[in-house]
């Protein structure tokens, strides 16, 4: 099975979220794009409740990626049958379309010794398909971060990079020597969503965009340095009484709280010896933690990766690596 050469279909299928691209493989652009709230734990609880047994649930799986390929095909006003399709993500997992065992740490930056399998198209699903698998440690696992590090590459030599992919779930994932040899979660965007919406703080944030980003980095960044000097547990309530004493507005609020995380993930960062730290997000996440990391005077150059651009690169990568391209 290989990649066309002009074209291709890249899925990026998270537990909460589902992002599928028809993209131009020489150029590696996306062309047209179909996202949707249902990530992968919905489609699996839509799935457990047609009671149907467990052989059914790839054809499950398969019946919603055809609805949206279908999507971009209206869109497009042209026929996407038999391109295949590479997904990353959660569709490995346990509540996935099928489960992969992951890659055990370490592993090489290019790709070439990841988990993947492969499933032919037929009658039912005209679309040749690729799952990357993801990564462990003896107490860690990612998902879909694999990938994006792949694409990050190739890049300097240095001996010793951390890698870190805000989220949900931030990953720090340490490279030396063009393997991937560590892998650190902070699950830094949950509790965010926790503290913000359903504890007593709640009162007092209000919800600023990233359009009032630049106004607020003050209180940004008051929450990072108080959030790489304090503990958390006792960070955190200074939210409300920055409140009570009129400190910062409720939107200022919104941004120390961001700070205040941000900080305390970045903390296990302030004596690690790496050569380089590469942030690789979107737009909304990335001067969030080039303003942190510079603020912190984090040892090691900083640069940046797009994670959309990352993701096609890996992809391509890995399917090019294991002779699917």
């Amino acid at each position: 099975m290989k990649i066309s050469k002009e074209k291709f279909l890249s899925c990026d299928w998270g537990t909460s979220s589902f992002r599928l691209r028809l993209v131009d493989a020489i150029n590696q652009v996306t062309i047209a794009e179909e996202s949707s709230s249902q990530g992968i734990f919905l489609t699996h609880e839509l799935w457990k409740q047609t009671g149907k047994p467990k052989k059914n649930k790839l054809l499950y799986f398969q019946s919603f990626l055809h609805d949206q390929i279908k999507k971009i095909e209206e869109k497009q006003k042209c026929s996407l049958k038999e391109l295949p399709l590479v997904i990353s993500g959660m569709a490995s997992s346990s509540i996935g379309m099928l489960e992969l065992p992951y890659k055990e740490i370490p592993f090489c930056t290019d790709g070439s010794d990841l988990e993947i399998k492969t499933i032919a198209a037929d009658t039912f699903f005209s679309h040749p398909t690729i799952i990357i698998s993801g990564v462990k440690t003896s107490d860690d696992v990612m998902r879909g971060e694999e990938t994006l590090l792949v694409g990050c590459f190739p890049i300097r030599k240095d001996e010793n990079q951390v890698f870190i992919f805000p989220g949900t779930h931030s990953k720090h994932v340490t490279v030396k020597n063009g393997l991937a040899v560590g892998i650190t979660t902070y699950m830094t965007g949950e509790y965010f969503e926790l503290l913000s919406k359903k504890s007593i703080l709640s009162a007092s944030i209000e919800k600023g965009g990233d359009r009032q980003y630049d106004k607020n980095q003050e209180s940004f960044k008051a929450g990072v340095l108080h959030g790489i000097e304090t503990n958390l547990l006792h960070g955190s309530f200074l939210v409300r009484t920055n409140q009570l004493f009129a400190k910062f507005s409720n939107q200022e609020n919104y941004f120390y709280l961001s700070g205040l995380l941000i900080g305390a993930e970045l903390k296990d960062l302030k004596n690690n010896m790496a050569s380089g730290l590469l942030i690789v997000g979107n737009k909304n996440f990335i001067p969030y933690y080039k303003t942190a990391i510079l603020l912190l005077n984090l040892p090691g150059a900083v640069f940046v990766r797009d994670a959309d651009e990352a993701l096609i690169r890996g992809q391509l990568k890995i399917c090019s690596n294991l002779d699917l391209l």
